[in-house]
C-alpha cells in the first residue's frame, strides 16, 4: 500500500512591517491570524472537528476559541465558560467558522484602527472591568494566536499530512 502524497504549502515568511511598534505588533498579529485561518481553511470534514489528541482539541474548536478571544479582548464580549469556546457549533462547518473568524478579525481591526496610543486603555464597551492597554491586548493576542496556530499545524498534519504556513 502506497502512502498518500503529503500536501506541502509553501511557507509564508514573517511579515515585513513598518518600523513603529504599532506596525510591528499589528503586522505580526495579522500574519498569525492569516496563518491559523489558512490552516483550518479547506480542512476535510468531519476530520476538522474530530479530536486527534487526548485533550480533545480539534481544528474547528481552536478557531472557534480564537473567535471568542478576539471578541472578548477587542470588542468587550463577555465569556463565562472558556472551556466551551473550544467547541464549534454542530451546525457550523469549516467554511462558516473560517468566515466568522475573518469577520471577527475585521471588527477587531476596526477598533484597533482608532487606537493611536499603545499605552492607552483599549476602547471597549465594558465599564465593569478595566480595559488593558492596547499594547497588552495586542501582545496577548499575538501569544494566544501563535500558540493555537502551532496546535493547528500539528492537527492539520495529523488529518491529511498538510504542512507549511
Amino acid at each position: 500500500m502506497t502512502a498518500a502524497p503529503r500536501s506541502r504549502r509553501r511557507d509564508t515568511p514573517p511579515p515585513r512591517t513598518g518600523d513603529s511598534e504599532a506596525e510591528v505588533l499589528r503586522g505580526f498579529l495579522d500574519y498569525l491570524r492569516d496563518s491559523v485561518a489558512a490552516k483550518v481553511e479547506g480542512a476535510p470534514e468531519p476530520e476538522a472537528r474530530t479530536a486527534k489528541v487526548d485533550s480533545g482539541t480539534n481544528l474547528l474548536g481552536l478557531l472557534s476559541h480564537l473567535i471568542f478571544v478576539e471578541r472578548a479582548t477587542f470588542l468587550g464580549d463577555r465569556v463565562t465558560d472558556w472551556p466551551s469556546t473550544f467547541h464549534a457549533a454542530p451546525v457550523d462547518g469549516v467554511a462558516e467558522v473560517v468566515a466568522r473568524y475573518r469577520e471577527t478579525v475585521a471588527e477587531a481591526n476596526a477598533v484597533l484602527d482608532t487606537c493611536t496610543d499603545l499605552g492607552a486603555p483599549l476602547p471597549r464597551p465594558r465599564s465593569d472591568k478595566p480595559s488593558p492597554s492596547v499594547r497588552l491586548a495586542l501582545t496577548h493576542l499575538i501569544e494566544e494566536t501563535a500558540r493555537h496556530a502551532g496546535h493547528a499545524d500539528i492537527l492539520r498534519e495529523l488529518i491529511d499530512g498538510s504542512t507549511g504556513r
